[in-house]
């Protein structure tokens, strides 16, 4: 079954907080990773690949630069879930 933007964005922000140490309320939908949640390329990969464990999703690399905003990643693994 597949998941809901809801339940996709707690999991990604249970990640973001285990990569970062940011608290999980902080990874919202409008943030920038880079700008608003300071996190770098090496910690994103890290996150893209505990994703992708997480949701059962495969992110290509070329796509990662495109998930500059919380949004983005949510959007896609709800998109390519199952």
């Amino acid at each position: 079954m597949a998941l809901s933007e809801q339940e996709i964005l707690s999991g990604l922000a249970e990640i973001v907080n285990e990569e970062t140490g940011l608290e999980p309320e902080e990874v919202q939908m409008d943030k920038s990773f880079t700008e608003d949640l300071d996190i770098d390329s090496l910690s994103m990969m890290t996150i893209v690949v505990n994703a992708e464990d997480k949701f059962g999703v495969r992110i290509p690399d070329d796509e990662v630069k495109n998930l500059t905003h919380v949004k983005d990643a949510v959007t896609y693994i709800s998109n390519h879930q199952g």
